[in-house]
């Protein structure tokens, strides 16, 4: 199971894609996460860009955490395509970000 909220990963996929105006408010966001969401964050962008499938969750969360030699931020900010391996990641675990992408886009 991810241990980040969805409504998290919602707000690194819409700051993700305005990373010219908002490279440094991702960054700290990122940085502010705990390393259980961080893992989980990355294990998410790994099932979305099909390092891993869904079924493979637990590994990939353990393996993010085993192989994090560099700030997850910098990881995550030099992924090409992140806001969209987010989303594939979300939707390979039958989860969606649609709802909160469209609360906080609504300032809700």
């Amino acid at each position: 199971m991810i241990e980040i909220s969805v409504h998290k990963i919602a707000q690194v996929i819409l700051m993700s894609r305005e990373l010219d105006r908002a490279e440094g408010e991702l960054r700290a966001f990122i940085e502010r996460l705990t390393e259980e969401e961080q893992a989980s964050l990355v294990a998410v962008m790994w099932i979305g860009r099909e390092s891993f499938g869904p079924d493979e969750l637990d590994e990939a969360i353990s393996t993010a955490r085993q192989e994090a030699t560099t700030p997850t931020a910098d990881y995550l900010l030099g992924t090409p395509h992140l806001s969209d391996h987010l989303e594939n990641g979300l939707d390979e675990l039958g989860l969606s970000a649609v709802d909160e992408e469209d609360d906080l886009v609504r300032g809700g």
